[in-house]
């Protein structure tokens, strides 16, 4: 089997929500662009779902919010804090809002963006292809990849080489750019559970000897919950009585109970998030740009993750563009880019370590009264 030669001006690895939102946008400015994707399609598992915002004002911006409506996304009503069964703090809509953060299946996130980036001939999306190296060009720049897809060698040059590809990025690794983790002291266990008659779309969060549990309604009639446990705690408590590890959530929620103990029958009914943040030393090389978690991992706090992402796609399509019509795809001309976010994402990871510092300090104020 000969190999396949594809060029585009930029190649973009991750199909993710960054990865699909900058190609759309780069694909609308007359850029051609090809999406590396190691699945076979759009769904997602586990994956952060919430918008805030910035995010919704950015995606009524470029036309694609009112596409992905059609396809199902949920307003939250309002965030509450829970001791027990006691109410501690609530927090509503602004005054011009009706929403606190909407929940965004990622499967009509992406099939939304792709549906409209795959009005223009020269956008492509390549699934089941996975990178195996990057080319680099006599100057020293990197100029495209080297991938496999479907088992097929394929070689894909281009002038700007994208990584989005999550926390355990391949471009970031083959360019040798090093990133900084941070260890926050608890992983997250997650699981799925449909919700009773009734439930209001909320987010919900529960203070449990000393850990949070956070309940996030979503689209389809479902909850998902995510309980804080100490780092690296996942394996002992497997060992122990599940029911007992439930307890606490179905004690503050009474109407969970038998819907809980239906569908979380077994530690296998778990996924476990290791929690980690990073920062890495530079997001840019010559003919390089790393985005979203690949450049910046947040921890779950806020659910800020996914809407860190996608900014970063909407500030770096406007200047991938310029150097492609200036010619210019140096790191000090993409560096633009890093200049703008990086500060802000610091900004953000230290405010999610002041949330998790301060946790508590809600329902030790509850105690006080």
């Amino acid at each position: 089997m000969s190999n396949l030669n594809l060029h585009a001006d930029v190649c973009v690895v991750g199909g993710g929500p960054a990865g699909t939102l900058l190609g759309y946008l780069l694909a609308q400015n007359g850029v051609s662009t090809i999406i590396i994707e190691r699945t076979s399609g759009v769904s997602r598992e586990f994956r952060g779902e919430h918008i805030n915002g910035d995010t919704e004002a950015i995606l009524r911006e470029h036309e694609l919010f009112d596409k992905i409506e059609e396809l199902g996304l949920l307003r939250m009503s309002k965030v509450e804090y829970f001791a027990g069964k006691d109410i501690v703090k609530t927090i509503l809509p602004a005054n011009d809002e009706d929403h606190v953060g909407i929940h965004v299946p990622q499967s009509n996130l992406l099939s939304a963006i792709i549906k409209e980036s795959e009005q223009y001939n020269h956008f492509q999306i390549l699934y089941n292809s996975t990178v195996t190296g990057l080319i680099e060009d006599d100057n020293g720049f990197y100029a495209g990849v080297h991938a496999i897809k479907d088992g097929q060698e394929i070689e894909i040059t281009s002038k700007i080489i994208v990584g989005a590809d999550g926390r355990y990025s391949t471009v970031r690794k083959h360019a040798n750019i090093l990133t900084e983790q941070r260890k926050h002291g608890y992983d997250v266990l997650w699981a799925k559970i449909p919700a009773p008659q009734g439930w209001e779309p909320t987010t919900r969060m529960v203070f449990v000897d000393g850990h949070q549990l956070a309940l996030f309604t979503q689209t389809g009639g479902r909850i998902q919950i995510g309980w804080n446990i100490e780092e690296g705690a996942f394996p002992s408590l497997k060992k122990g009585d599940l029911q007992l590890f439930l307890e606490p959530l179905v004690n503050s929620f009474p109407e969970l109970e038998d819907i809980v103990l239906r569908n979380i029958q077994s530690w296998k009914d778990f996924v476990c998030l290791k929690v980690v943040s990073s920062c890495s030393e530079t997001w840019v090389k010559d003919g390089l740009v790393i985005i979203g978690d690949a450049a910046h991992t947040m921890t779950p706090t806020g659910a800020i993750g996914i809407n860190c992402g996608l900014l970063d796609a909407h500030v770096l399509a406007p200047i991938v563009t310029r150097a492609l019509l200036e010619n210019n795809t140096s790191a000090q001309y993409l560096k633009q880019f890093e200049k703008n976010r990086k500060v802000r994402i610091n900004e953000q990871q230290e405010m999610q370590i002041k949330k998790e510092e301060s946790f508590s300090e809600i329902f030790t104020q509850l105690e006080l009264v």
